[in-house]
């Protein structure tokens, strides 16, 4: 037999033992503590679907074994079978997904379910947000960011090596709807695409970070770039006075996709991925970049915008990369896998932040035009007179 036979049967085995003994522990701990056995209910409810599921779920909350257990099981399962758990995807050559970023490319077309969104509503929130803008005389901006997967489909898997159409095809009628509705956007899909065929996807040119969800510093700096220049063509936004420089900064750090398996201890399986960012600094000063509340640019988004921004090295994310492409400081609401609905909320609760405002930009990522939080609900903008 294999040995790669005998690890899985080991760990079948394993998982046996231990559905046969929570049963017993759960009793057993039930009864040391003068109350009824959850099993017990099995023969005291009608045994329907509901009934059943229901069980399910208060075994598996109640049980001292499962909690106890859980992290063994994860280690084992991921160190035998290399399992990461729900969250996580592994791809070729040490290349890490996030795992709504494949459902939301892969999955069928089916009937929505509860808490997610369709096209249609996206469009509609989308569009009612710009006239409400507009009638206060503010542009909107709409930038989706594209998910890792759609630009590196290669590297999940190799049966996507030399594809001749792209996969996120859902995404680019969504762009399509849009446009028909005069939406004003930024279509980072063919940025990257071109970028792409110039360039190899190894080595430090890549546009999406390996072990994690999101884009890479090139990748944030082109994706600023492109937007400054649109805002400057669309006549939207002047060029600023003020003049920034960059601190490059090295930075080793696990990715975002490996903090999700909770995985105990797997940190020691993975080697920080090593990175070169560029924090935005004022030269007359040498002081980092801070948003300015006055600005009259105010940008709206999701995790996308909160890395290297909030997280390391601080200001040198996509807001302050923008600013400095721009000459100029913006505000902004972040707000991480909120970019959908949360962000507008925010922005309902703080009149102060449209105050003198002529662009709004909003980024959200691609795969929130489905399972975005909160969905893509009509929010309506606060109160003009409460502006300050």
């Amino acid at each position: 037999m294999k040995p790669e036979k005998r690890k899985q049967l080991f760990l079948i085995g394993i998982f046996l033992a231990i559905l046969l003994a929570e049963g017993v522990t759960h009793t057993t701990m039930d009864l040391m503590k003068n109350q009824r056995p959850v099993a017990a209910d099995l023969f005291l409810q009608v045994p329907s679907q509901e009934n059943l599921r229901n069980y399910e779920e208060n075994l598996e909350e109640g049980s001292w074994l499962v909690q106890n257990l859980r992290p063994v099981m994860q280690v084992l399962r991921f160190a035998v079978l290399g399992d990461l758990g729900k969250k996580a995807v592994a791809g070729r050559e040490g290349w890490l997904f996030y795992d709504l970023g494949i459902q939301y490319l892969t999955e069928r077309s089916q009937p929505v379910r509860p808490g997610e969104s369709t096209p249609d509503e996206v469009v509609e929130a989308i569009v009612s947000f710009r006239d409400r803008l507009a009638e206060r005389g503010i542009h909107l901006l709409v930038v989706p960011a594209p998910g890792k997967a759609s630009v590196y489909p290669e590297m999940l898997t190799a049966r996507a090596l030399n594809l001749d159409h792209p996969v996120n095809v859902r995404t680019l009628q969504l762009l399509e709807q849009l446009e028909n509705e005069a939406i004003e956007l930024v279509n980072l899909f063919d940025l990257y695409q071109s970028e792409k065929n110039k360039d190899s996807i190894s080595g430090p040119n890549n546009l999406y970070l390996i072990q994690d969800t999101h884009w890479s510093p090139k990748g944030m700096e082109m994706a600023a770039e492109k937007v400054a220049n649109r805002l400057q063509e669309l006549g939207w936004v002047e060029k600023g006075n003020t003049d920034y420089g960059l601190k490059e900064v090295p930075l080793s750090r696990h990715g975002d996709v490996i903090r999700m398996t909770q995985i105990p201890g797997i940190d020691d399986w993975y080697e920080p991925e090593t990175i070169q960012a560029s924090q935005v600094v004022r030269k007359e000063s040498g002081e980092i970049y801070a948003d300015d509340p006055h600005s009259e640019i105010l940008v709206l988004g999701d995790s996308f915008l909160r890395i290297y921004e909030h997280d390391e090295p601080g200001s040198g994310g996509f807001v302050a990369h923008l600013a400095r492409d721009l000459g100029k400081p913006l505000t902004s609401i972040i707000n991480d896998g909120g970019a959908s609905t949360l962000v507008r909320q925010e922005l309902y609760r703080k009149p102060e932040m449209l105050a003198g405002k002529k662009v709004v930009i909003w980024e959200f990522v691609e795969r929130d035009i489905r399972f975005g939080t909160e969905g893509w609900q009509d929010v309506p903008l606060p109160d003009a007179n409460q502006e300050i």
